[in-house]
């Protein structure tokens, strides 16, 4: 069956559990305004329509970092929406330890999540004292090297296969006037780009060491010293990007102004938008070309409690919904990042996508350090990196208040 079809056979699968009795508008508050993240959302919204309820759209424009203090004021002041969208992990933690949100356990439970979210790790980031707060939609890997094929024909080089390759294209792509590597100005950008950095050069047990164990001896060692060295050439390359949002230093690859960017694989939904085709006008390179692990993180979304009886009722069309084989295809076609079932059928995935696919049924995962790591920890380590990425901080004194970071983070 072509996957138009299933996805419209799935869809009517959507109506039937509730039908539109209790009807109700709900407000949905998330950050995805970028085209290819509007595009994405937009296939949410129709699949949560057609119950007979109403998406109600609060869109709130700027990355997370700008998006999550808003709704978790709003959630913790009385005005709370019908959903929000949260990162897999512990964003969302204190409002649940507060009993701001609704515990879905129940619908999870009814509808077998246990057996069809994988990996586990990410319903394990929507569990608290044994019950499940959230309702992921999908699995963002961060370790990507998006390239310009022609940035690279234009510098006369070719494509590069792997970091070094990059890195040494570098000189040409400047002589070209072409900006090597576009980073735009927000923290969670350099500071995701460095995570990036050190799961291809350190690898995967450092990784885990240091964000998951929290090592402030390894985050002090001669392995991440390897990744700072590294984060300072994508520093040197990144000057004259002068952008802001992770979307317009995507733009500039699409353009064939910047020769690659290192972001999720949220960008492809721009390389979508833009027409380009994988392989043909980009190159995409999972783990830098290095290590091909991708992280598994992502997003989900919370339900705050309501008094409302019909749009709780349509809270949980929404959780179900959401999880819906139909809604997954749709959604994670146009966002670029890979179901949380897996068992949908992704035939019309692109090159890059059946990529993160292959890594991800070999198991060459990690957790994402939304995941690993608090909110506060989280900020330290963006502040941080976009000091570092903005100023003339050596890598050395970078490296120690890293490792300061790492020995005080929960």
């Amino acid at each position: 069956m072509k996957l138009r079809l299933l996805a419209a056979a799935l869809a009517a699968t959507v109506v039937l559990p509730f039908g539109i009795a209790n009807a109700a508008d709900l407000e949905v508050t998330h950050w995805w305004t970028s085209g290819g993240e509007a595009a994405a959302v937009a296939e949410l919204a129709k699949a949560f329509d057609a119950t007979g309820n109403k998406w109600v759209d609060g869109a709130i424009a700027g990355s997370g970092g700008t998006a999550r203090p808003i709704m978790v004021s709003r959630i913790t002041g009385g005005d709370p929406m019908g959903a929000t969208q949260f990162n897999h992990g512990r964003q969302a933690e204190e409002l649940v330890q507060s009993g701001l949100m609704r515990d879905l356990t129940d619908i999870a439970t009814k509808e077998s999540w246990k057996d069809i979210v994988k990996p586990s790790s990410l319903l394990d980031s929507c569990t608290i004292d044994g019950k499940i707060y959230c309702a992921p939609v999908n699995i963002h890997s961060w370790q990507w090297l998006w390239l310009s094929n022609a940035a690279f024909k234009t510098a006369g080089v070719d494509v590069p296969k792997n970091w070094d390759e990059f890195v040494a294209a570098a000189p040409a792509l400047e002589k070209a006037g072409i900006v090597p590597l576009a980073v735009g100005g927000q923290p969670w950008q350099s500071a995701g780009a460095f995570d990036v950095l050190m799961v291809a050069i350190a690898g995967k047990d450092v990784f885990n060491k240091v964000f998951g164990d929290k090592d402030e001896e390894a985050a002090a060692g001669p392995e991440i010293a390897k990744v700072f060295k590294a984060a300072d050439d994508a520093r040197k390359m990144s000057k004259g990007s002068n952008v802001q949002d992770w979307n317009q230093a995507t733009n500039l690859v699409i353009t064939g102004k910047a020769g690659g960017q290192i972001m999720g694989d949220w960008a492809q939904g721009e390389f979508q938008l833009a027409g380009q085709k994988a392989g043909t006008d980009y190159t995409c390179l999972p783990g830098l070309g290095v290590n091909e692990i991708i992280s598994t993180g992502g997003d989900a979304f919370y339900f705050p409690l309501l008094k409302d009886e019909e749009k709780s009722k349509a809270q949980e069309v929404l959780a179900s919904t959401l999880l819906n084989p139909a809604t997954q295809v749709a959604f994670n076609l146009k966002k670029g990042s890979l179901p949380v079932r897996g068992d949908v059928d992704l035939a019309a995935a692109n090159d890059c996508m059946k990529k993160g696919l292959e890594i991800l049924a070999k198991g060459n995962v990690i957790q994402g350090t939304d995941q690993l790591l608090s909110a506060d920890s989280q900020k330290q380590k963006e502040d941080l990196f976009s000091e570092f990425f903005a100023s003339s901080m050596t890598p050395e004194d970078a490296q120690k208040r890293f490792a300061e970071i790492i020995a005080s983070a929960d």
